[in-house]
Formats: structure tokens, sequence, C-alpha cells
């Protein structure tokens, strides 16, 4: 039997190493497959164990076409084949607790498992991440991460609890050949204040292919229904991809949401925590080697970093007793509802992109949407995200003085919005006069018919 498969893109323009996943009813056992493309090249096509069962096989190829293409899939390929085949490189970690760092053709990337240190550097997820077009690193120092997952857990009502830097993961390797490297991240949430969010599990699914210029993941979490920001909150969470460019220097220092963008500048729950920090410091009667601790290191609040301010208020840090952090995060939150719903910060309505960094707090929160994207404006790099339902909100951060750059899928005061088991497209490159173009093509991937040969 001779299987050919019709390939077909809906959108205008052309697709640079789009992974097609196909699925033909027929058992092959092989790894690595030839198919031969209607103009007489050849491709390889990579066998997925997901997916295939008994008299089913599905597999991915990563093809670079316009319009309309076929392939004919043919024999298996040798060892001598798939060793000089093109594809995924493995690269020498960085980190101490890298997992898999990768050289997909488009990115140099490192996913890590976390340390749980409490720390940004010992976050799990992407510590660093490079465009290999342009060479440049979006996440130098290893002390941030894209892809962790915070709310309705990092919350001032769960006590501040960050899964990603207080928890590591284990890593099932789904697929690793070279076309897809498809990674699964099994993870606990430790246990915040609230009795509801407690003994939660996650997945996370990683997947990276060959020569494409956006990668995937998707996120499940154990149901939960809780209230935060004073709504019900029910299987949403908050996403938050991180970027440093360095004291003054940006990585993205733009932002655009697909059809406009309306949002509302500043960040009044910051605001409060802060203060809150300052009469912690002053007033709290706390006699323990902890918190004096984080005392010497918020002596000159200032310069210090900002993840200082709300690990004080940590129940995973026991620098205060719970009892202590409830009621202190109580008239945070209380204050910040107030805030966040007065009249005196209007929504603004736009078409062009906004200069984060100009507003109040270099902090907006957009409203709902479902393709968005942060760019340089002078250099033109662009990451492109796609969600498969619309977040209900956003928080954007791009603060010059630190180079702290964030999407975050949050409201106002920590409130989750996006919902679980969402898929994520994030595609990075020189898109910021096409990234609405690039959006279209994450949100509709192209058709793959599987037909028998005449």
């Amino acid at each position: 039997m001779t299987f050919v498969v019709d390939i077909a893109d809906p959108l205008d323009g052309s697709r640079v190493s789009e992974p097609v996943v196909f699925t033909v009813p027929a058992d092959f056992a092989a790894p690595i497959y030839w198919a031969d493309l209607a103009d007489g090249a050849r491709v390889a096509c990579q066998r997925l164990s997901a997916g295939s069962s008994d008299g089913h096989t599905a597999f991915i190829a990563c093809l670079s076409f316009t319009g309309k293409t076929r392939l004919t899939l043919g024999e298996p390929m040798t060892d001598a084949e798939i060793a000089g085949l093109p594809g995924i490189r493995m690269l020498t970690g960085r980190e101490a607790d890298c997992f898999a760092r990768l050289d997909t053709g488009a990115f140099d990337l490192e996913l890590c498992s976390g340390t749980a240190e409490g720390t940004g550097g010992s976050k799990w997820g992407l510590r660093h991440f490079k465009g290999l077009a342009d060479g440049f690193e979006l996440l130098p120092s290893g002390n941030n991460a894209i892809g962790g997952f915070y709310g309705p857990f990092f919350t001032p009502e769960n006590g501040l609890i960050n899964p990603p830097e207080h928890t590591k993961v284990d890593i099932e390797i789904v697929e690793r050949g070279p076309l897809l490297h498809h990674y699964r991240m099994h993870g606990l949430i430790p246990d915040g204040l609230l009795p509801e969010l407690r003994g939660k599990h996650f997945t996370i699914d990683w997947r990276f292919t060959h020569g494409t210029p956006y990668f995937q993941r998707r996120y499940e979490v154990d149901d939960f229904q809780t209230v935060i920001n004073g709504r019900s909150v029910t299987n949403k969470i908050t996403v938050g991809d991180e970027f440093e460019g360095g004291p003054g220097e940006l990585v993205f220092d733009r932002f655009a949401a697909y059809g406009g963008t309306r949002y509302r500048a500043g960040d009044p729950y910051a605001g409060l925590l802060v203060d809150m920090v300052g009469n912690t410091l002053a007033d709290a009667k706390i006699d323990s080697p902890k918190f004096a601790e984080f005392r010497d290191k918020l002596n000159r609040m200032d310069e210090a970093h900002w993840d200082l301010y709300w690990r004080l208020f940590s129940a995973w840090e026991k620098a205060l007793p719970e009892a202590e952090i409830s009621t202190r995060l109580a008239r945070v939150r209380a204050a910040a509802h107030v805030a966040a719903d007065l009249n005196d910060r209007a929504w603004t309505l736009v078409d062009e992109p906004v200069d984060v960094s100009a507003v109040p707090h270099e902090t907006i929160f957009p409203g709902p949407a479902s393709k968005t994207a942060e760019f340089h404006a002078a250099s033109g790099r662009t990451m492109v995200w796609w969600t498969s339902a619309a977040s209900g909100a956003f928080q954007i951060v791009q603060r010059r003085q630190s180079g702290w750059v964030n999407w975050g899928s949050n409201g106002e005061n920590e409130c989750p919005e996006l919902p679980v088991g969402v898929d994520i497209k994030t595609a990075y490159g020189p898109f910021a006069d096409s990234w609405q173009a690039v959006a279209d093509q994450l949100e509709t991937a192209p058709s793959a018919v599987v037909r028998l040969s005449p």
C-alpha cells in the first residue's frame, strides 16, 4: 500500500518548516520514513509513538511550502541515513537542572526541571531562549523563565505560593526524534493558605519541531474552584513568560493585541504590596531567623529585588506566621479591590502598539484576546502568542529600569484568566510588521488528507 497525503493551506502566504501531523490506516514500525514531494524533493517523516495504535500509525513532517503540496510515504530510512539527517540537536546544558538543551534549527533553548529553592533562578520552564537567525538571547541570566504558571496559587489569597520557584517537576519523554521533541512535565503544587487549592497536580506538554519558528505547549491542572479578587475562578490559570534585557534595556518595548488594544495602565496592587512590606518591617513583632534575614535583605527597599517583596509574605518561605500573612494580605487585598475599580484609570482604546514602559508602573492590563504580540521597535524582533481560547485579560510589564518584561494571562490583583487545557503556540522572529499574519498561521493549521495511491 502506498499512502499519499494532500496538504493544503487555507491562508495566503508561505509556511516555514510547518509541522504537519497525519495518520495512516496501517502499521509502520520504523522510526523514520522517506516521503516524496510533488516536486521530486524528499523529506523525512518521523513515526509518533503517541497517537499510533494497532492498525494506525501517526507521523509528523516539517514542510516549507506555499498553497498546496503533496507527499507520498515511502521506504524506511537506514540507520546511516537517519544519522546524517538534519534535525533537532541535543546540546550541553548551562544550568544544573537542565533536562534538555536543544538546537531546533530555529531556536537554542534550555528546558529546566527546577530546583524548588524559592528564587528566580530555581524555576522550571525555558530558562534560556535564543533565536538562531538573529543570535539574540532573551533570557541570558537563567534567573527568569518562559512557561511558568502562577494564579490562582500565586495570589494574596493563597499566600503567594509561586509554583515554578517552589517545586520541581519530573519530565517524561513522549517523543524524541529528529523532527519532534515532545516533553511532558509532571508536578505537584505546594500547599498555600486556601484549602481548596491544596494537593493539586499539573502537567505541561512542550512540543519543539525542527526548523519551526514557533513552539507549542498545553497546561493541565487538577480541577479547582476558588475566589480570587472577589471573583469565582474555576479552572483558570495565569501563564507567565518572562524576558530580560538587563538594566535600561528592554527585549521588547511594545505590546499589541489583534484588532486593537483595549487596556488600563498602572498597577495599584503592586504599590500597595510594597507599602505593606514597609509597614511589616517597621511594626511586625516577629522573632525568627527567617524574618530577620528578610529584614536585612530589605533594609534598602529601593534597591531590593522585586521578588523579595512578595516572598516576605509567601507561606512557603515561613518568614511570617500564616495568621500574620493572612491578616496583612487581607488588608492589601481590600485596598487593591477598591483601587482597581476606581474611575481614575480610564480604559484606553488604541489600534497602534502600546509603549508600555511610558505608562504608570510600566504595566498595562489589556482586555480579552487570543492573539497578542510584544516586539522591539528598533530591531523588529517579535514574540507572538496564540491561545486556542481567549484569555479574559493580560498583565503586560516592560520595566526599563530592570530590563524585565512579562507576558501574563491574568487581570488585576493576580486574577487568572486563561482556561486550563488551552493550546498555546508561541512564535519568535522578525515579525514586527507581519505579526498578525503570523498569528493567523498559528491559529489555522494546514489540512492533511490521507488517501491510498491509485
